[in-house]
């Protein structure tokens, strides 16, 4: 039996509510429940509320409970009205993200796989929940591994991972690197029959992560040989990994690797063709940038009818430049901003695809911005009276990577501007060359495939440094350092996930998922948790996510700490 209100909307547009007093009954033939009214207590503008008040307390007394109405006129003074009135706030909880990640962990997979693994190795620690916990606070606010089990998870609700140890968290993590590759495929073809996504081009980029040690790694006997010296995409010169990663034109994960720091880009693709010959995806296209462009890997893609989109070195290539970039033709212009036109160079087995692509916005912002360093070149010359090429200045421009391809020294040791160079430059304005060893492919398909391939840096945009975080790494192990990609990874495919069913940036979801929180109430005896209302913003966040938001009072026991 309960008390409920009533809405009736009138012709004039006006809505007149009614009290009612009313118990649900079972229909006999649906077998589901229909309200009954007992009671009608009329309009609720026209009731005297002291009448309720005074039918509350009187229901109270039979009852044997005392019922404190505090906004009447007369308020009566009593200790409770089911719940105790001296409950005081404990903590407040973030409620929302953890909410969304946990429901996109079991969504794809996740939970699945890693409890069939834990059960496979005979262990009954809640590993799962040890890789869940590391990989949501990737999402929510990055921290170490220790930061993760001292600070973060007091901080959030995630009652299931309650009593986890710092210990199960790195014996999670070894758990995970053992059987990374039986993940990473069931998680894939997971979200794959999810989405019902077209894996037709898998893009394919590698980035470094570095380390602020002296030394690089050569232990071979405990297994630490990942961090070597190499050059860093930021430009220093530092111990680093190498990080690859395979996406699908939406920008989800296929899967991912972690080198030696020292490995040269066009290195990788072998072992990265290799470990996706298993998964069935030869049908899809294999989209890279220059750096994976040699003739092995071509060799390598091409085997067992392999499909490839890669970009060439215009600069260093000397059949692009005599062939490609001298072909005579107009463009086929596709939109503003993409003109391409196709070049065939050889003929059989010796036959390749070019195809030569042209932005004009682009060539027009290059030249503006080379006419205004030769500008700065010649104010920096007309400076100096010794121009001599040993001269401090002279020998720092030379050294600039902005200045020094316009630079040159004549055989009395002069610097001057190299005009040559300055013309040789224009050649290239708003050009890029792509070759595929695929017929089938349009022009327009190509020349797109391939400026698709910026979903993968913001990819990793968000692995290194707006979002998931993927540096500074506190691990020291190859095995852990893996492992800690790995975690990101994951973080990066619920992060994609989640853009794609609600169409909005990441950082978007996270601001209106924040504001939906758990309030921890308690007095000597009971413990309440009960959520705030959920915000417009947030209820469409969820609506979208088709997660329905959870009851208002999310716990109420009694509080053993305080018996």
């Amino acid at each position: 039996m309960y008390l409920r209100i009533t809405k009736r909307t009138n012709k004039d547009g006006s809505v007149v509510e009614y009290f009612q007093l009313a118990h649900n009954e079972r229909h006999p033939d649906t077998r589901k429940p229909v309200a009954k009214i007992i009671h009608n207590f009329g309009r609720v503008d026209q009731l005297d509320r002291q009448d309720l008040v005074r039918l509350c307390q009187s229901i109270g007394r039979v009852c044997g409970l005392q019922i404190n109405d505090p906004l009447g006129s007369n308020p009566v003074s009593t200790d409770a009205i089911g719940l105790p009135t001296d409950l005081k706030i404990r903590q407040t909880m973030a409620l929302g993200c953890p909410l969304v990640i946990e429901t996109l962990w079991e969504r794809l997979g996740l939970k699945k796989v890693l409890k069939a693994i834990e059960q496979t190795a005979g262990t009954r620690a809640p590993y799962e929940r040890a890789l869940l916990a590391m990989v949501a606070n990737r999402l929510c606010e990055p921290e170490s591994k220790l930061g993760v089990w001292d600070r973060w998870l007091s901080k959030v609700y995630l009652p299931s991972c309650d009593g986890l140890k710092l210990r199960q968290m790195y014996e999670a993590m070894d758990l995970l690197h053992a059987n990374i590759e039986e993940v990473e495929k069931a998680v894939f073809f997971n979200t794959a029959n999810l989405f019902n996504l077209e894996v037709d081009l898998i893009f394919y980029d590698t980035t470094t992560a570095s380390f602020h040690v002296d030394y690089e790694d050569d232990d071979t006997e405990t297994n630490t040989t990942l961090r070597k010296f190499g050059h860093a995409k930021e430009g220093n010169w530092a111990p680093q990994v190498v990080v690859a990663l395979a996406v699908t034109r939406d920008g989800i994960p296929v899967r991912s690797w972690v080198l030696p720091g020292n490995t040269a880009d066009v290195s990788t693709v072998a072992k990265v063709r290799a470990d996706l010959r298993g998964w069935n995806l030869n049908r899809a296209m294999f989209v890279a940038d220059s750096g994976m462009n040699s003739e092995n890997n071509r060799t390598e893609l091409a085997k067992a009818c392999g499909r490839y989109l890669l970009a060439c070195r215009m600069a260093s290539v000397a059949e692009i430049q005599r062939e490609v970039l001298t072909k005579r033709g107009r463009y086929t212009r596709f939109n503003d901003n993409l003109h391409a036109k196709e070049v065939i160079v050889g003929d059989g087995e010796r036959r390749r695809r070019y195809i030569l692509c042209y932005n004009p916005a682009e060539a027009e912002r290059q030249g503006q911005h080379r006419q205004m360093l030769v500008e700065l070149l010649e104010s920096e010359l007309a400076s100096h009276k010794d121009q001599s090429a040993s001269a401090q200045w002279a020998i720092e421009l030379q050294a600039s990577r902005r200045f020094k391809r316009y630079l040159r020294t004549t055989k009395n040791g002069q610097v001057r501007i190299d005009r040559a160079a300055v013309v040789e430059a224009a050649k290239y304005d708003g050009k890029w060359v792509i070759e595929t060893n695929d017929d089938s492919i349009s022009l327009e398909d190509a020349a797109c495939g391939y400026k698709s391939l910026m979903v993968i840096e913001r990819c990793f945009r968000s692995l290194k440094r707006t979002r998931i975080k993927m540096t500074p790494m506190y691990h020291w192990a190859s095995r852990r350092i893996e492992t800690h990609v790995k975690i990101c990874v994951l973080a990066l495919r619920i992060e994609r996930v989640a853009e794609i069913s609600c169409g909005l940036p990441w950082h978007h979801i996270k601001r209106a998922l924040e504001t939906l929180q758990i309030t921890e109430f308690f007095d000597l005896k009971y413990r309440v948790l009960m959520r705030n209302e959920v915000t417009p913003e947030a209820e469409n966040i969820l609506k979208s996510l088709k997660i329905k938001p959870p009851p208002q009072v999310i716990q109420l026991t009694e509080d053993s700490r305080n018996l």
